[in-house]
């Protein structure tokens, strides 16, 4: 039996996309480190002791749950080089062709560049002009606002708030804001991702 997702490599002019394997657990671990983004703590970025554990749940989830988790390697001048972050599609629901972007994250040197653009970009493009999905969501802390304005620069719509959604890792509740693209939305936010990355920063 096929999967909804099959493993694939997404590359662009600034970011390419490779399917998470146990092979990249010390690259995962340098990229988080730049910035020491697990002190962040309303992400779930790995800290250097954790990250095996990480891959090994992200693994899970692709097995067992056709999630496809990707590291992130920066591209310049045509070629790609370390890893710079990580992201997943997940949530899937074949049956109605849905499921969510998430689990992202990027080492600060790369934050506020092309690479989250184009990977969005990448991503969403694959959802809905290969996978034929008629919607993708994206869902993040109520306090991570730099990731809610990154979203909302995409061109997703906020759905709403689930109030006391999750656990975190510290104990404390997770109220997550969802958003989602629509299949008829799809062209106008593609047109503005490619005008995002034409644009001088």
């Amino acid at each position: 039996m096929s999967r909804f997702i099959e493993p694939v490599v997404l590359e662009g002019r600034h970011a390419m996309l490779e399917p998470l394997t146990e092979a990249h657990e010390d690259e995962v671990r340098v990229a988080a480190a730049d910035g020491e983004l697990w002190n962040l703590w309303y992400t779930s970025v790995p800290a250097p002791e954790q990250t095996r554990g990480w891959l090994d749940t992200a693994l899970d989830q692709r097995d067992r749950l056709g999630a496809m988790p990707f590291v992130v390697r920066r591209v310049r001048d045509g070629v790609p080089g370390p890893v710079v972050g990580s992201t997943r599609l997940f949530h899937v629901d074949a049956a109605n062709r849905r499921l969510e972007v998430g689990h992202t994250w990027y080492a600060t040197s790369v934050q506020r560049s092309a690479v989250n653009t184009e990977c969005k970009l990448l991503l969403l493009a694959h959802a809905f002009e290969q996978l034929q999905c008629i919607a993708v969501e994206f869902r993040t802390h109520w306090m991570n606002h730099q990731s809610r304005a990154a979203i909302e620069r995409l061109g997703a719509k906020q759905d709403g708030v689930l109030r006391n959604h999750q656990r975190m890792p510290d104990g404390s509740l997770r109220d997550t804001v969802v958003f989602s693209i629509i299949a008829s939305e799809w062209p106008t936010v593609k047109r503005h991702l490619h005008y995002r990355l034409e644009v001088p920063r």
